[in-house]
């Protein structure tokens, strides 16, 4: 299993420069390689292999005018360039958008393998510095000199903090939690982050709206300095450290409730949201990003992989607010304004958010055990599961 670790590092003035030097040849051979391909494919309209690359950088190396990328190791520049490949090979693949130029104003980074740099007995030393990094480790269970990372990534925030990501591969598997003997259902909103089938609310702590006065300001005072100046560069790392007060801490709730749901569920079934399509309603956008539904349901992916859980991911067209959990009666319709409603069929009072997540739940028992898309610890990603319904006819006649 492969496993990283995130940790702040403090370089020296000697060390930063070095890597400041790294960060911008890195970003340069990425763009210069970029362009190229673009060039290159519009003109022959052929793609380039990872083996082309390599050596149109050895040919840029060479040309007399890029000398100065011999002064940093070679290893983080051909690491830019697979990386580059397998953005090509996933944007082909579906999985992500096209690659874009990198930009030296947003977050730099390196990669190293284990030929460019040297690891004893906790220590990290980088090519091209003769001292060790300074870091700070934060697993007081895991004992850091037995570690055998196989990269390393050194990379810099806007706000000015320098990380150091350790990859390491482990051969044992994570012990399973022991079990819980529950299952809950979860259906996430807007105003309450996540209502659960037993009834329980977590509210949402709006993280970006709490801060938006203090990033306003910030940001007025940004725009009021002169461009290139010293005191422009000082306002826009203010900028900077509160949007990432804000990421940290979405981020620390995120962990807290997903550890939670993992660690007091068995199994737990979500609903299949459209976050993408959903952003574009220019009323939500900003409160639905600030929720982080998609980064919740990539912490559950990954732990209940981990610890030995189940998670069921329900179809996003399963009409769970409309449909009553104790006797199955459908609505035609239900606003979305409506947060109570009876029942007309078995006359049940239902609060909209709590049934869907009771329905959520009693879907997901039904997929798992009729066998269909589960994820188990073992298993590679997680699949929506469909209603398993036959769906009505809407028009002509059926065929048999």
């Amino acid at each position: 299993m492969r496993t990283a670790y995130k940790v702040r590092i403090y370089p020296t003035h000697e060390q930063a420069a070095v890597l400041n030097r790294t960060f911008g040849c890195v970003r340069l051979v990425w763009n210069t390689v970029l362009a190229w391909r673009h060039a290159r494919y519009r003109t022959e309209g052929v793609t380039t292999s990872y083996a082309q690359s390599d050596r149109y950088l050895t040919e840029l190396k060479r040309d007399g005018g890029h000398d100065f990328l011999y002064e940093i190791s070679s290893v983080p520049l051909q690491q830019a360039l697979r990386h580059q490949y397998t953005a090509f090979a996933n944007f082909f693949a579906g999985r992500a958008r096209y690659p874009r130029f990198k930009s030296r104003h947003g977050r730099q980074s390196a990669t190293y393998t284990r030929s460019a740099f040297r690891w004893r007995d906790g220590r990290l030393w980088l090519a091209k510095m003769d001292e060790p990094l300074e870091l700070v480790w934060s697993w007081a269970k895991i004992d850091l000199a037995t570690l055998d990372p196989t990269t390393v990534t050194i990379s810099r925030d806007p706000d000015g903090r320098w990380y150091a990501c350790l990859a390491v591969e482990t051969e044992a598997e994570p012990e399973p939690v022991p079990a819980a003997g529950s299952a809950v259902g979860v259906d996430l909103g807007v105003k309450d982050f996540a209502v659960t089938s037993v009834g329980q609310r977590i509210a949402n702590p709006r993280h970006l709206e709490r801060r938006a006065h203090n990033l306003a300001r910030y940001q007025r005072r940004m725009a009021r300095k002169q461009r290139g100046s010293n005191n422009r560069a000082k306002a826009k790392a203010k900028v900077a450290r509160a949007h990432t007060k804000v990421r940290d801490a979405r981020a620390d709730f995120l962990h807290k409730t997903t550890s939670r749901l993992v660690r007091d569920h068995d199994l737990i079934v979500i609903e299949d949201l459209n976050v993408k399509g959903m952003v574009r309603n220019r009323h939500l956008a900003r409160v639905i990003s600030d929720c982080g539904w998609g980064e919740f349901r990539r912490q559950l992916e990954y732990k209940t992989r981990r610890y030995g859980r189940h998670l069921i991911v329900v179809d996003r067209w399963y009409p769970s607010s409309k449909t009553c959990s104790a006797c199955g009666h459908l609505l035609a319709e239900l606003s979305l304004s409506t947060r109570h409603w009876t029942c007309p069929d078995c006359g049940t009072r239902h609060d909209r958010d709590v049934n869907a997540a009771k329905n959520i739940l009693a879907a997901g028992r039904a997929v798992s055990a009729c066998g269909a898309d589960v994820s188990h610890s073992g298993s590679s990603r997680v699949r929506s599961a469909v209603k398993q319904e036959a769906q009505p006819v809407r028009a002509g006649i059926p065929r048999l």
